[in-house]
């Protein structure tokens, strides 16, 4: 099996898995399901650490058992779990994990678990060293917090790293949860979570953003415009990449591209960045695999620049002849 291979995690876990004590440290989206996908599992989340009133109703809604005791301090949630999630943010987990182990909070055989994307085994090496078992377990999936989530378990790929030791009892909690498991070195860590990130949270991004170019084009339902469009698109782009590109830049359609820019200047201003950035980057993929002559590539690269150079030098009340960019007129 490769380093980074997509296998049935349930294959790797023991028969006699052993159910464990789970505490959970930050009740946000991403712990609170996960701790409640260990419960429905069989193993006994006994402690969860949230403070905010969201992480206090997350608990209430997902771990109920444990709504009606006080808020639990990190430590002591360390102190009382065999498997502890750390489900913190990625820039507060090295400080975390540092305070729990010279507090001596965590102990040897101790399964300390975070759910970082960019992080690997480094982080939790304060942990290693007083004798924890280290995994680094990252669902590749964004979370609502609620029960919903749950039902998106089952299949969700996590992204994996332990030491040869700690191999089954990872494997074991993706089975537990019904995923996946992707074993991602530590060295690789950032790139795959570049691609997630790239991909889910710039596509939340994106969308958004035509949400409201089509509402500023009078669409009195902008979703329901845009969702066979996108749900078509996206099917397309998994199952042929770059094959699945159509529209007007690889079509080599010079004076459309022009068009959307020179409104995108008037109307909606704040969205020509992405644009320009997204144009460029088709673009480039459109004539890698020649699907765009040199010329027509050439054409279009040189509107995106005029575009990008006349936003610069824009100022309200200047009409779009004045920012340089061609009148319909002129089209």
């Amino acid at each position: 099996m490769t380093p980074d291979a997509v296998v049935p995690a349930r294959a790797d876990a023991p028969r006699d898995a052993p159910r464990f004590r789970v505490g959970v440290i930050g009740a946000g989206r991403v712990g609170a399901v996960l701790a409640a996908g260990l419960a429905a599992a069989g193993h006994d989340v006994v402690a969860a650490a949230g403070e905010s009133d969201a992480s206090r109703g997350r608990i209430a809604a997902l771990l109920p058992h444990l709504a009606a005791l006080p808020p639990a301090k990190p430590t002591t949630v360390a102190r009382a779990s065999d498997l502890l999630l750390l489900t913190v943010p990625d820039d507060m987990l090295p400080n975390v994990v540092t305070v729990l182990a010279d507090s001596g909070a965590l102990r040897p055989g101790q399964v300390v678990v975070h759910t970082s994307g960019r992080h690997g085994l480094a982080v939790l090496a304060p942990a290693a060293a007083v004798g924890a078992r280290v995994v680094a377990l990252h669902p590749a999936m964004t979370f609502t917090g609620t029960a919903v989530d749950l039902d998106r378990l089952p299949g969700c790929v996590f992204g994996l790293a332990a030491g040869e030791q700690e191999r089954g009892v990872a494997a074991q909690l993706v089975a537990d949860l019904g995923g996946r498991a992707m074993w991602v070195p530590d060295e690789r860590r950032a790139l795959y979570h570049a691609g997630l990130a790239h991909g889910a949270n710039h596509l939340v991004t994106l969308v958004s953003e035509a949400l409201q170019l089509l509402a500023g084009a009078g669409a009195d339902d902008p979703a329901a415009v845009l969702r066979p469009l996108l749900t078509a698109a996206l099917d397309n782009a998994l199952e042929h990449g770059d094959a699945a590109l159509t529209g007007p830049i690889v079509r080599g359609d010079v004076n459309t591209v022009r068009a959307h820019l020179d409104d995108l200047l008037v109307q909606a201003p704040t969205t020509l960045p992405s644009y320009l950035a997204l144009a460029r980057a088709t673009l480039a993929r459109a004539v890698t695999d020649g699907r765009l002559t040199a010329l027509r590539a050439h054409a279009i690269a040189a509107v995106l620049d005029a575009a990008e150079d006349a936003a610069a030098s824009s100022a309200p009340g200047r009409t779009s002849a004045q920012r340089g960019l061609a009148t319909p007129e002129q089209r």
